[in-house]
């Protein structure tokens, strides 16, 4: 239990420092001018070295301690965030960002492989979904928190702040043992499943990866542009629309979250394939949701908001448990890392500055029609995927 709360406390650290630039960008674009498109790329140049990072982490934490690799990323990005509260322009701005990142892929491509040795195959649903209670939860201590103190005493603050936090926690991960590889581990090692070869012939890894790539495209293009949709389209006041933002995915990520990993356990006990069974029916829910929320100016726009968060916030823990179970031990890390680098590759390093380069050219409401087919995409690819999901032993 120290380790699941000391990890989750440290996520939650990572999407708050992660999103605080999100909630000031009006304000970074009044200091630093440049088009929706140019302050995109901040994301883009972020998803980037995630990317090209995780990789190399993955393959490294499947080889040696994995706690000090862990710490080592949360001083990386506990320093660059603290960089980035004395920037002086954009360039300056984009390279520390980008550092962040650095930092947080090395955490994030290590933690759900080491919670899973943790616990066996028909739990990780539930113990994911605390541990990534830190989107919703984070992304929207970020917003409020960034919001309130940028309006306050300027978009640097908010930065100085969150940048202490995370090196506290990272050093704490150096009390935390080391738990055997593949100890919980009730499936069979198979080539496809327990070799860096075999990977690539994994439809069950790969059905759920790509799934999880159109809706991080979906969410990580929504959490940029909602609140500046809000403030410019809605002529809601920058530090309302942050405010009201930050609390829809509060409220509809911890209740997503939650029941998410829930649900996806009972259904994998009941059908093989339910996690993916769940999360499918989840982005086939949140397609209307963000429809109506983009193109309905009235009493429905927020509900709306609400529910595409909450369906789309749902199938976060089933198909982290579905991607870490199409997987053996020796290879977890690694593969973890690649599915990290596909769905950012494929989602959100990217669609930040597509619905920024859309909303210059046409407007911001087609913006989300890119989020939106991206979502029904994910849709159908997950529902493929409950063919390809292995039987989960089960237990107590």
């Amino acid at each position: 239990m120290a380790a699941l709360a000391i990890l989750t406390a440290l996520n939650f650290v990572n999407y708050i420092d992660r999103s605080v630039l999100f909630a000031v960008q009006p304000l970074v674009q009044h200091e630093f001018p440049g088009s929706d498109a140019k302050f995109g790329l901040l994301t883009t140049a972020f998803f980037f070295c995630y990317m090209v990072t995780a990789p190399v982490v993955g393959w490294l934490a499947d080889r040696y301690p994995r706690g000090r690799i862990m710490c080592a990323g949360a001083l990386i990005w506990s320093v660059a965030t603290l960089l980035t509260a004395v920037t002086h322009n954009f360039t300056e701005l984009m390279i520390r960002h980008t550092v962040v990142g650095v930092g947080e892929a090395t955490f994030v491509a290590i933690a759900p492989s080491f919670l899973s040795d943790m616990h066996p195959e028909y739990r990780r649903g539930r113990v994911l979904s605390v541990f990534y209670l830190a989107i919703p939860v984070g992304t929207a201590l970020g917003y409020l928190l960034g919001g309130a103190l940028g309006a306050r005493w300027g978009w640097r603050f908010p930065f100085l702040v969150g940048s202490v936090p995370g090196a506290v926690l990272g050093l704490l991960l150096l009390l935390i043992p080391e738990p055997k590889r593949g100890a919980q581990d009730r499936l069979a090692v198979t080539l496809e499943r327990g070799t860096f070869l075999g990977l690539w012939h994994n439809a069950a890894f790969w059905t759920a990866t790509l799934g999880m790539a159109m809706m991080s495209f979906a969410v990580g293009g929504m959490q940029v542009w909602m609140p500046t949709f809000l403030s410019r389209i809605r002529r809601v006041p920058l530090a309302d629309a942050n405010l009201r933002f930050g609390l829809m995915t509060l409220a509809a990520g911890i209740l997503a979250t939650m029941f998410g990993g829930w649900l996806g356990d009972r259904m994998e006990a009941i059908k093989r394939g339910g996690h993916c069974l769940i999360s499918a029916l989840g982005m086939s829910l949140a397609l209307p949701a963000v429809l109506l929320a983009v193109f309905h100016d009235g009493a429905w726009m927020y509900p709306a908001i609400f529910l595409g968060e909450f369906f789309l916030l749902l199938n976060t823990a089933p198909l982290n448990a579905a991607v870490l179970n199409s997987v053996s031990a020796p290879i977890r890390s690694t593969a973890f890392a690649v599915n990290l680098f596909t769905i950012h590759l494929l989602g959100d390093a990217f669609s930040p500055s597509l619905m920024g380069y859309i909303s210059d050219r046409s407007n911001m409401q087609m913006a989300f029609v890119a989020a939106s087919t991206a979502i029904a995409i994910s849709a159908g690819v997950l529902f493929l995927g409950t063919r390809y999901a292995p039987q989960l032993p089960q237990g107590d």
